[in-house]
């Protein structure tokens, strides 16, 4: 990539924020103006890139959905394998699952467990961290098919919900491109 790479500032700007949404009082930090925009799109998985690869990554996962447009475009980028980490029920092999809590109730990630190989460099790719609880989840999740996960990263970080400090806690490195305060 060129030495104009749009910056993470750059790119801040191309983010979308929608008014109380989903209801009121929350700013949603929507990111289909960043994907739909062709050098925006393309210096994110840059950057993401340069980060996984300095991470060790010999694997990008991403979890549905919006994990898999950027961990997919990051392992292109790296030449590496990519590993989807699903909602329950989308893979037609038997695969290993985690449940994991939510604000209000539970719900579960799985995956093809031979997608990693044992002790493999993986690297956790999403567009957004908020209170961490997925991404927790999809970090215990690999660790039980045999990966290494050390790294998290994320287009968007949403400092104020406590998300990245929970990963953090648990042995976690994390960088995001950006990050806004508030909901």
């Amino acid at each position: 990539m060129s030495a104009d790479v749009m910056t993470p500032e750059a790119l801040k700007g191309l983010v979308r924020t929608v008014p109380d949404f989903p209801e009121p009082g929350i700013q949603f930090r929507d990111i289909t103006t960043l994907i739909g925009h062709s050098e925006g799109m393309a210096a994110s998985v840059h950057h993401l890139a340069e980060l996984a690869r300095a991470g060790g990554a010999q694997r990008i996962a991403g979890m549905e959905a919006r994990g898999f447009i950027f961990g997919a475009a990051v392992a292109v980028a790296m030449g590496v394998g990519f590993v989807p980490v699903r909602k329950p029920g989308k893979l037609p092999i038997e695969t290993i699952g985690i449940d994991y809590a939510l604000e209000y109730g539970k719900d579960r990630l799985e995956m093809d467990p031979a997608a990693v190989l044992a002790g493999e460099r993986v690297v956790i790719v999403d567009d957004l961290i908020a209170t961490g609880g997925t991404a927790l989840a999809s970090v215990e999740l690999l660790r039980q098919a045999g990966a290494v996960v050390e790294h998290a990263l994320f287009v968007i970080d949403l400092p104020d919900l406590g998300g990245a400090d929970k990963l953090r806690g648990a042995g976690i490195k994390v960088s995001a491109l950006m990050d806004f305060e508030g909901d």
